[in-house]
């Protein structure tokens, strides 16, 4: 099922990208490839080579990356969940931009959800699973 979001005002592709604790909005917009998150630059909010590569993926395989403009507003998490909720946000955001994209982006995984999340503490334990140390005496 392909959910085609756009903003009725700017002619926007928008989609939304979660992964962990972090929820990543993002906008597309015909444009020259320059890629924003949270009002900084690419570069400027993720140094490490990694998570931009990672977000970076679904455009280099859509061919789209210097076709667009991608604008995205992220909270939550760390640096690599913010990374793979934007990728997954910017994967969306290109199905609602231009439906042909849908396949590619499907069997590379970047529209399928990593539903793993933080296991809640348990009363009576110092974490998830871990208990008190056991003292002898």
């Amino acid at each position: 099922m392909v959910t085609i979001r756009k903003d009725k005002l700017t002619n926007d592709a928008l989609g939304t990208g979660r992964r962990k604790s972090s929820v990543a909005r993002v906008r597309i917009r015909a444009g020259s490839g320059k890629v924003t998150v949270n009002k900084k630059s690419l570069e400027e909010y993720f140094p490490i080579e990694q998570d931009r590569r990672s977000l970076l993926q679904p455009l280099e395989e859509s061919g789209k990356l210097a076709e667009v403009d991608v604008l995205i507003r992220v909270h939550g998490g760390g640096t690599t969940g913010q990374s793979g909720a934007c990728r997954m946000g910017i994967a969306r955001a290109l199905v609602s931009y231009d439906t042909e994209v849908f396949s590619a982006m499907r069997e590379n995984g970047f529209l399928t959800r990593d539903s793993r999340m933080k296991e809640r503490k348990k009363p009576g334990l110092r974490g998830a699973r871990r208990g008190t140390q056991f003292s002898k005496r």
